[in-house]
């Protein structure tokens, strides 16, 4: 190979070495700037992620708050009285298990059901209805923006479906069981229809050692 070709020669092979390190150094700030929004993008839904925590709502009785019970093992259910099958399957379900455990634990659980249905849910009226299950369950409700409020900080979803001024409407609600420690941290919830038997052992494992 002569002089001049292989001059040719390693010009092109330095041109190259130039192109690969400038889209070395592109590829780089791209994955850089991708992993950023992508850390940027997990943050903001970790703060988007419903937390739990405490609340303040009205009973029977006045103002009843969720830290009134820190040191009680609290399962949280949202519905509405009024419901057909859902709240009264899942309510059912909390009862037998609360009246299977023993006196011991039984003062060591709370049941609380929050309605979304204020306007025909009054505290009286809700309280009335959690005595028929004998499980010393309480029932909590109050104005539509104090129940938004903590709907959204445990992820609750419900919709009302009303026409008019006709009272016999229906209320679309998640139908989750949210379990809270304790000390108040949200710490698990169970899903639809849970057996009584597995609200028993949720009961025992959050409670040992308490």
């Amino acid at each position: 190979m002569s002089t001049k070709q292989t001059n040719i020669s390693l010009h092109r092979l330095l041109l190259l070495a130039i192109v690969a390190a400038g889209l070395g150094i592109l590829g780089w700030k791209f994955l850089i700037s991708s992993q950023t929004q992508d850390s940027a993008t997990e943050t903001a839904n970790i703060a988007a992620r419903p937390m739990g925590g405490d609340f303040t709502l009205m009973s029977s009785h006045g103002p009843i708050s969720l830290h009134d019970f820190k040191g009680k093992l609290v399962l949280l259910y949202f519905g509405y009285t009024y419901c057909p099958d859902i709240c009264p399957t899942n309510l059912g379900n909390l009862s037998l298990a609360y009246r299977r455990l023993p006196p011991e634990l039984q003062k060591q659980v709370q049941i609380i059901f929050v309605s979304v249905d204020p306007e025909r849910d009054t505290p009286k009226h809700l309280q009335q209805y959690c005595d028929y299950y004998q499980a010393n369950m309480l029932g909590l409700t109050g104005t539509k923006a104090d129940i938004d409020k903590v709907v959204k900080q445990y992820g609750v979803v419900y919709q009302i479906h009303k026409e008019g001024n006709n009272p016999n409407y229906s209320v679309d609600h998640s139908a989750f069981t949210y379990v809270i420690d304790p000390q108040g941290k949200w710490v698990t919830q169970l899903p639809h229809a849970t057996s009584p038997d597995q609200f028993i052992k949720t009961i025992h494992q959050y409670l040992k050692g308490s």
